[in-house]
């Protein structure tokens, strides 16, 4: 314990700017370059307070039902397929993410892949590397002019259609939801329309089970013959032998891979049927990793996580109750989750009453299964006003802050 704060955990080489802030508030923290097992993290866990991963660890229900210190959850990236979020609910613990800071890195990638692609240098630098001048423009194509289609319009996807267009591309884009058009992008009624029309396809839709498989090989049999294909997003998205298969017959001009069905631990060998592919672009998932991004990630997520432990705000949690309440003087915090059920806030009040409080600030927020309140009092909080508290009906998670 470090001034009896707790410790902090960050695995997977999180940026050094997250932990000195967590250090500089005054926790223990650890920090790994590495994910750790699903046994040895639970057992880790039941001395944490807080947790940072990104893409790599699986955070399980029975690792959070059994770690009963653990407060906060961190996503140090912006996917958190990882996480069961519906348990981390359950057990009062919100989690958040970053799901703005790497958006540029991401962005900037896909334009590079296209204009690496579209002029075959993949090939040439291969060539090269291994004497053969072979100068050319044969294929060769300028990006001005081409019709990009985007495959999911969140917040990658339209910012890579800003950079776009102001090259000379035109753009389309497909999205389940329904999104603004930035620019001059157009939105497509169906994906198999946006597929048909584009040179180069960029794939950036969400982590959501409902996107496994999203392409395959009736998706790429609607692609023109020399288009361009890209994905930035997960591997899970597109049917990897599916895609290999298209490239060998010849019937897409180039492909840029990120994102794998499998990814194997650093060290370990990659395996992919992608590999010795034409004119074919392969990165072990680093859309995201510049340093600009890894820091603002380090920075946007750690900043939530202290203040969720320090003052109770939940705003842009992504599975809890969003509250972020002014602080009262001489006051102290009291944070109630509970089961969003009827009579959890009489009962709490009753417990006030009963008590010498005075409120001077309260807020409460619910979701469909969670509720949640801070109630700022003035008095002397003691064991027996907590364990009323804790003993109303509904009651997930108590917590006082000075």
């Amino acid at each position: 314990m470090a001034n009896g704060k707790g410790k902090i955990l960050l695995l997977e080489n999180i940026h050094n700017d997250a932990c000195r802030a967590f250090e500089a508030h005054g926790y223990e923290v650890e920090c790994l370059s590495k994910s750790l097992g699903k046994s040895e993290l639970q057992e880790t866990l039941k001395d944490v307070v807080a947790l940072g991963v990104r893409s790599k660890t699986e955070v399980t229900a029975e690792m959070i039902n059994s770690s009963k210190n653990l407060s906060v959850i961190g996503a140090f990236c912006i996917g958190t397929d990882k996480i069961d979020l519906a348990a981390s609910s359950e057990a009062g613990i919100p989690v958040f993410n970053a799901p703005f800071s790497n958006t540029r890195s991401v962005a900037e990638l896909a334009l590079g892949h296209m204009l690496a692609l579209l002029r075959f240098i993949p090939d040439r630098n291969n060539e090269m590397h291994q004497g053969i001048w072979k100068k050319t423009a044969s294929g060769s194509v300028e990006l001005r002019g081409k019709t990009l289609g985007i495959i999911g319009y969140g917040n990658i996807g339209s910012q890579l259609s800003v950079l776009a267009e102001s090259l000379g591309m035109n753009v389309v884009y497909y999205d389940s939801c329904e999104k603004l058009s930035l620019g001059n992008a157009v939105r497509m009624s169906s994906m198999e329309e946006a597929l048909r029309v584009a040179d180069v396809v960029s794939v950036h839709v969400s982590g959501l089970p409902e996107n496994a498989g999203l392409i395959g090989e009736p998706q790429f049999q609607m692609m023109k013959p020399d288009a361009i294909f890209i994905n930035l997003s997960r591997g899970f998205v597109v049917d990897i032998d599916a895609l290999a298969a298209r490239v060998q017959s010849g019937k897409l001009k180039g492909v840029a891979v990120d994102v794998f069905p499998v990814e194997p631990d650093s060290g370990e060998k990659f395996h992919s049927p992608l590999q010795g592919m034409p004119n074919t672009i392969l990165t072990p998932h680093v859309a995201g990793s510049t340093q600009e991004a890894q820091r603002e990630i380090s920075e946007f997520v750690s900043s939530k996580m202290l203040h969720f432990l320090s003052r109770g705000d939940t705003r842009l949690s992504v599975n809890f109750p969003q509250i972020e309440l002014q602080q009262q003087m001489d006051s102290h915090r009291i944070l109630h989750i509970h089961k969003n059920v009827a009579g959890i806030i009489a009962g709490v009040s009753r417990v006030f009453a009963a008590s010498d409080f005075n409120i001077t600030g309260q807020s409460l927020r619910t979701t469909q299964d969670i509720g949640y309140a801070i109630f700022d009092v003035s008095g002397t909080i003691n064991n027996e006003i907590l364990a009323a508290l804790w003993a109303v009906p509904g009651t997930i998670k108590v917590r006082v802050l000075s």
